[in-house]
């Protein structure tokens, strides 16, 4: 079963890869000025996007919580590298650079999930997509406590944390999504 994971993992990946690096073509690193609360509140919009959809079961923008995931995958990335690099005045990243970058983020993300799949016993997977949806909201609530709070916390994980947290929830629901078609 881990093989498969890793598999499915990888090609959920890839495709929330292609998609960041062909942004990087057509915008260049322009997120480089997103200041921490911004790629978060930019996520919350995604994932509270993805909640209204799945609560309604109706959606009037034609474009379905795939994409969405994916935008959350790719923020929160964005924001593991403003945590490292600090917010810039510019798009002052090559492109190459943002791509490295997101590939060194996204195997931190990765090896994380390997480490808490093989304690939890791949319990995602008998989970619902709309159970990560709540999950992910939840963290982004605890992130903006935390970033009120400076990032400071007094016994609860860091930014970082929720961060991959956010990721693999995200990688978990696309896996459903795409690689097992699940119905919402």
């Amino acid at each position: 079963m881990i093989k498969k994971t890793a598999n499915q993992f990888e090609e959920v990946i890839a495709y929330c890869r292609d998609i960041f690096e062909v942004k990087q073509k057509d915008y260049g690193t322009a997120w480089r000025i997103l200041r921490l609360s911004s790629l978060t509140d930019q996520i919350y919009i995604k994932a509270n996007r993805i909640r209204s959809i799945q609560v309604k079961d109706k959606q009037l923008v034609d474009e379905g919580i795939i994409p969405e995931f994916v935008g959350i995958v790719n923020y929160s990335v964005m924001a593991l590298i403003q945590l490292d690099l600090g917010v810039a005045e510019s798009a002052d990243m090559k492109a190459e650079d943002a791509i490295e970058l997101y590939a060194k983020k996204l195997g931190e993300a990765r090896d994380l999930m390997f480490s808490k799949n093989h304690d939890y016993d791949e319990a995602w997977r008998n989970m619902r997509v709309s159970s990560f949806t709540d999950i992910i909201l939840m963290k982004l609530l605890r992130i903006k406590q935390i970033e009120d709070n400076q990032g400071q916390t007094l016994v609860s994980e860091g930014l970082d944390a929720n961060y991959h947290d956010i990721i693999n929830y995200s990688l978990f629901a696309l896996i459903k999504l795409i690689v097992e078609k699940e119905d919402v």
